[in-house]
Formats: structure tokens, C-alpha cells, sequence
């Protein structure tokens, strides 16, 4: 959201981009700081001291961004295959999207994730669980092994 306020007004301070982020949704100026601090040290935006605060400027262009979500979504969901993406959205159903009065309808209950790893072998876990490592914890002292 505040990298979206960057690109439309092209650079400002905190404040400038917490009125353009607070039109759809009020923000603290704390909050809108954090977001912008944390943009700068990740490279997405730049910023210049000016009086007792700065200036931030998107370092990235949206068509860019766009670009690398775009890339990584396919990545993780359809094996970096835009064929496999376009068979699903062709194919796939649109669910019509909840409105915010309504409340979501309730999913059917589902396995815990260990026992839907139990089931399916390392298919049923998402990639980035497939190896993660047991730390075994060290056998309680006793008193005999105290001394």
C-alpha cells in the first residue's frame, strides 16, 4: 500500500504517503514509518534526509514488481508453468468474492497437517517443510550425572 502511494504521487515524506493510504484505510503515521523503513531496507524504495525526517522514492517500477509476483506465484503454485496457470484459470470455477459484511462460509474441518503428512507422504506437506530438521533435546541431568 505505501509502495502503491509512491507511485501515484512519485515521492514523499510520511505524512504525504499516510494521507494518499489513509484514504482507503486510516493508518498511524508510526505504522506508515515502519512500512516505509522496511521498503528502504529491502531496496524497493530510496530515501533522502530532508529537515528532521526524508523523502521516499519508489527504486523499483510496478510493471517490474508486477513482474517478479507474477513469476514467483507461478513458482510456488503451478511449477513455473504459464500453460498450467491458463489450463486453471480456464478451466477452474470463479468462486464469486465474499463481501466484508458477510461472513466467510465455514470450511469442512481438515486433518492436522501431521496427519495429512502421515497420509501422503512428503506430497501432502508444502515445499518449504519437506526438510526441515528435528532437533533432538538433551537427556534431563540426574543427580548421578551431576558429579
Amino acid at each position: 500500500m505505501c509502495l502503491n502511494a509512491l507511485w501515484h504521487i512519485g515521492e514523499g515524506n510520511v505524512e504525504e504517503v499516510r494521507r494518499v493510504v489513509s484514504q482507503g484505510k486510516p493508518l498511524a503515521y508510526t505504522t506508515v514509518l515502519t512500512l516505509l523503513d522496511r521498503l528502504a531496507k529491502r531496496g524497493a524504495v530510496s530515501r533522502r534526509k530532508e529537515g528532521r525526517g526524508f523523502r521516499y522514492h519508489p527504486t523499483v517500477a510496478r510493471e517490474r514488481l508486477r513482474h517478479m509476483a507474477l513469476q514467483h506465484f507461478l513458482t510456488c503454485h503451478f511449477d513455473d508453468s504459464l500453460a498450467e496457470l491458463k489450463s486453471f484459470l480456464e478451466t477452474a470455477p470463479m468462486e464469486p468474492a465474499v463481501q466484508n459484511d458477510q461472513a466467510p462460509p465455514v470450511p469442512a474441518a481438515e486433518p492436522a497437517p501431521l496427519a495429512l503428512a502421515q497420509i501422503a507422504g512428503d506430497a501432502g506437506r508444502p515445499p518449504e517443510f519437506k526438510h526441515v530438521p528435528v532437533i533432538e533435546s538433551e537427556p534431563a541431568s540426574t543427580p548421578e550425572t551431576e558429579m
